[in-house]
């Protein structure tokens, strides 16, 4: 590939429309998991090749349940990105994130059910360590973006994936604040797993939509007040990945290009050798290539 993009977004495919984004090339891939959900869009921004990929689809036709988690992974891993920032819309559980903040939380609970949740399996088995699933360094990083274009902003927080592609119940949504979590999403896992399991960095802009359910005096969520938000926020999301890009460090002062080097358990001999040459590309620094 003529580019090798470093750093990539998930997001909605508009986030990408940016005069100031040069020499944009679109790339269909295919992986051993299947395809990606979209093309990855990969130009020029502050110097930098950086990569795109809608998560969703073009036009948003895929469900949260039904996207290819794996094959998103994947094919960003096979072009050299080394760092994700995934930009996600999300439910309020407490009153202090209002519709509009940007949070970058720093825990993840996952209440999905259906979900292809690891690369690993098929005679290869690996146990991953994610006490703090989000990437510290690159969290960081994006917190000091975001607050150079001076939106409403906080630090820290639980978010919580739920299967979709209903929003909650009041019970549910009462619960889950009892649990101390501060957001709701749809989409951030397996993502931030499979992206420990495949050693990039990963953290999450969260917008702010609603207030989910829980909040008498707010309306309950719907799509129209999801979309409105996300389109008030497309500039800004945009501009804290302008800033992101002129400001990333070569240097990495996290563990998660590492991630493997003491997950991998299966002894090497009885390893199949299909599920061997699908993950070389996860594996090879650690196994000798059959």
């Amino acid at each position: 590939m003529e580019f090798q993009p470093k750093l990539a977004i998930i997001g909605g495919s508009g986030i990408y429309s940016m005069p100031e984004l040069q020499d944009t090339k679109s790339f269909a891939l295919d992986t051993p998991f299947g395809q990606p959900s979209s093309p990855i869009v990969v130009g020029s921004l502050s110097g930098q090749a950086v990569a795109f990929l809608a998560r969703h689809g073009i036009g948003h036709a895929i469900s949260p349940s039904e996207v290819n988690y794996r094959a998103n992974i994947y094919a960003l891993k096979s072009i050299g990105v080394e760092r994700i920032v995934s930009i996600s819309a999300c439910g309020s559980l407490r009153d202090d994130y209002a519709p509009g903040d940007i949070v970058i939380p720093d825990q993840l609970f996952d209440f999905t059910r259906d979900r292809k949740r690891s690369f690993f399996g098929d005679g290869m088995v690996a146990h991953i360590s994610v006490p703090d699933p989000f990437c510290p360094q690159l969290s960081e990083l994006v917190y000091t973006a975001v607050e150079a274009t001076r939106a409403r902003l906080h630090r820290g927080g639980t978010v919580i994936t739920v299967e979709g592609p209903r929003f909650s119940t009041r019970a549910e949504s009462n619960v889950f604040r009892t649990w101390g979590i501060s957001l709701i999403g749809m989409t951030t896992s397996p993502e931030a797993f499979l992206a420990r399991e495949a050693e990039m960095c990963y953290t999450v802009m969260a917008h702010v939509t609603d207030y989910d359910v829980w909040h008498v005096s707010e309306q309950p969520v719907t799509v129209e007040m999801v979309v409105e938000i996300l389109n008030q926020n497309t500039q800004i999301a945009q501009q804290c990945v302008k800033n992101l890009t002129a400001n990333l460090p070569n240097v990495y002062t996290c563990d998660c290009s590492n991630a493997l080097a003491n997950a991998l358990i299966t002894r090497p001999d009885v390893i199949p050798v299909e599920t061997r040459q699908r993950l070389g590309l996860l594996v090879d620094r650690y196994l000798k290539p059959k």
